[in-house]
């Protein structure tokens, strides 16, 4: 039997890169997408020939289902896709500083348009072979964040994976939404002095679940670095 697939969206950096390296160790193929094929090239290169590196614009339907029409084409199957692209800005709604209104919609179009394009490209391929999508959303999608657009977005994906595992009940299909607390990452290199954790965290927590027995639905799991208030 082939090796498994995992198909990572935003995978050129923090815990989209982290958990191709994971999925990698683990004996997973792996299909790395990012805006530029460029950006994941050198991961591509770093992970061997089992590993194949696509430009998609996740939120870009015709770019998305050509995507995953690549990545079933290529290795001949899909089984692991991790919906993990996304951005993140700071936002006001009394205009107190933050990121100009005109910067709002891209996030909006990659938080919350990007996993649910990502989903409906990958499920008809995840349902042949009884697979597994995994949905990175973020304790900020837990609780109330004044003025935090952001943390709106992650409510939607709250939301977006109980709806699509729902959906999926009979086809065999497990849905797991990861909700790390705070990651160091380029979204967070401006908040210092306050616990954070590490991609490779994030990764570890992805590769249990998807590792759990088919039978088993890990359907959310919240990481949060030793220390960090909930609702920080």
């Amino acid at each position: 039997m082939s090796a498994p697939v995992m198909m990572i969206t935003g995978a050129s950096r923090g815990i989209g890169a982290a958990t191709a390296r994971a999925a990698a160790q683990a004996g997973y193929r792996t299909a790395l997408l990012a805006r530029s094929a460029d950006a994941v090239r050198p991961l591509a290169d770093e992970l061997g020939p089992d590993s194949l590196p696509l430009a998609c614009d996740v939120a870009d339907w015709p770019a998305i289902s050509e995507a995953v029409h690549r990545v079933e084409e290529h290795f001949g199957r899909l089984d692991v896709v991790f919906a993990n692209a996304g951005q993140s800005l700071r936002t006001s709604f009394l205009g107190d500083g933050g990121a100009d209104p005109s910067e709002w919609g891209s996030m909006v179009l990659a938080n919350v348009a990007g996993p649910a394009l990502t989903a409906r490209a990958a499920l008809p391929a995840l349902t042949r072979s009884a697979g597994h999508l995994v949905l990175t959303g973020s304790n900020a999608g837990r609780g109330i964040r004044p003025g935090n657009l952001y943390s709106a977005t992650k409510w939607a994906v709250t939301g977006m994976a109980q709806n699509i595992r729902a959906e999926c009940v009979g086809t065999g299909v497990r849905v797991t939404l990861v909700q790390p607390g705070m990651v160091e990452t380029g979204m967070t290199a401006d908040r210092t002095g306050v616990p954070k954790l590490r991609a490779e965290d994030i990764a570890a927590a992805v590769l249990y679940a998807v590792g759990q027995p088919p039978t088993v639905d890990v359907n959310e799991i919240i990481v949060r670095p030793t220390g960090q208030q909930p609702a920080s």
